[in-house]
């Protein structure tokens, strides 16, 4: 193969291109005859339809047709060509190659990152590529198909969009109680890390299967609870349950699948019966409401009326132990007087009313002179006595009673400790030992 010759045929840059074949050598194809003069370019650039024969001319050429007339063919572009063999080779060869490299460069092809490629041959699974600049023979020896395994797909169950547009073939369910309730829920889910192949060939739709098996999922977890479970407290727990359940279904069918949540949008009963399932909620509520405010009545009442019995008899416990050990007080010092009376009746007597009548005189309100006595000196504690009559003032004005006592003006006791005239004394001796 004579690539210079080939180069020279298709070389566009040369200034002999198109005009004549004066001075080529006998490898290069006819050229343009010259301008004699005598048309109208007056030298200018020759026109199409001579371009289009001088193609035509090299193209032949290559392929082997050289013309059989005179070289120049003049301006009606005449003359006949016949084949070569070695000029046909050589352009079948030519052709052959350029096709082969197009084919080849066919098969290079970019995955993007978080992408894999699955590479199948004949139909057949080959392997599986990472992201980056990848190469597989060209069609239809192999192919690809690039999924990507970072999407996270989602799918609905029981509406479409929107709440509102439900689908009730999906969403109706019956419970554990016999119960229809209308659950409308979520289901997120991307492909494993070696789940390619499982999701392009296992199954013939994989996104369907992951919808029927979140439907399968969640009628089985739903047909065991009971209707207020499912409503209300046992929402997570059921979506829970379900996201385990599918994930288990998905490794059984091998789809290649991995579960990411479940988000239950809704659930409430069938519209039907919204209206009687809503009084009945709010009867329960009132229930539980006035439940609630009994016990807390409750809770308020027995603390305080078991704190008043407790208080009772503690007081009592404490009366009991007071009285017991004051009248073990009074036996015991009964038996200490008897005994001292025993050494000295009289001063035991004697020491006996002096003590009576000092109690006596404390709590009266009645003060004894001693006029007998012919002493001008007399003491009278009146600033004691005038504290203790603003005291009893003052009490007497705080009690309802006081108001409808007797008019009779009482001096307040003395202090006790205060001193009685010694003849006073005496005479009180006197008087009790006349008795």
């Amino acid at each position: 193969m004579r690539l210079p010759a080939i180069t020279r045929i298709f070389n566009l840059n040369d200034s002999n291109w198109g005009r004549g074949s004066g001075g080529g050598s006998g490898n290069e194809p006819p050229r343009r005859p010259q301008n004699d003069g005598r048309d109208n370019n007056n030298g200018g650039p020759p026109d199409l339809d001579e371009l289009w024969r001088d193609f035509n001319r090299r193209l032949s050429g290559l392929f082997g047709r050289k013309p059989s007339g005179p070289p120049g063919g003049g301006n009606n572009g005449g003359g006949r060509f016949s084949p070569s063999s070695r000029g046909t080779g050589v352009g079948l060869l030519v052709v052959v190659v350029v096709v082969a490299l197009l084919w080849l460069a066919s098969g290079f092809f970019i995955v993007q990152e978080g992408q894999v490629a699955v590479i199948t041959q004949f139909g057949k699974y080959k392997e599986t590529t990472r992201a980056g600049f990848q190469w597989r023979l060209p069609y239809p020896i192999q192919s690809h198909e690039t999924v990507n395994l970072s999407q996270l797909r989602t799918i609905e169950v029981g509406f479409r969009n929107t709440s509102r547009s439900k689908v009730l073939q999906e969403s109706l369910m019956l419970t554990d109680d016999e119960n229809i309730v209308d659950m409308q829920f979520v289901v997120q889910y991307r492909l494993k890390e070696t789940g390619a192949r499982d999701y392009l060939f296992n199954n013939r739709g994989p996104d369907e299967a992951v919808k029927q098996a979140a439907e399968t999922a969640m009628r089985e977890i739903v047909g065991k609870k009971k209707m207020d479970f499912v409503l209300y407290e046992g929402r997570t727990e059921v979506a829970t349950e379900v996201a385990a359940l599918m994930q288990q279904i998905m490794d059984l069918y091998r789809t290649g699948v991995l579960v990411s949540t479940v988000a239950i949008q809704n659930a409430q009963p069938p519209e039907q019966v919204q209206a009687a399932f809503d009084d009945a909620v709010k009867a329960g509520q009132d229930r539980e409401r006035q439940i609630n405010e009994g016990q807390a009545y409750a809770n308020d009442v027995v603390p305080r009326a078991s704190g008043a019995a407790s208080r009772l008899i503690q007081e009592a416990e404490a009366y009991r132990q007071r009285i017991v050990e004051s009248a073990e007080g009074d036996a015991a010092r009964f038996s200490q007087v008897l005994t001292e009376y025993k050494k000295a009746p009289q001063v035991t007597r004697d020491r006996l009313y002096l003590e009576t009548m000092q109690q006596v005189f404390t709590n009266t309100s009645k003060v004894l002179v001693d006029t007998r006595n012919g002493s001008n000196l007399l003491y009278l504690p009146l600033d004691k006595l005038m504290q203790q009559v603003s005291h009893e003032s003052a009490a007497g004005a705080r009690s309802s009673s006081a108001a409808s006592g007797s008019s009779s003006v009482n001096v307040p006791p003395p202090l006790a400790g205060s001193v009685l005239p010694e003849a006073g004394r005496d005479a009180l001796r006197s008087r009790d030992r006349n008795r």
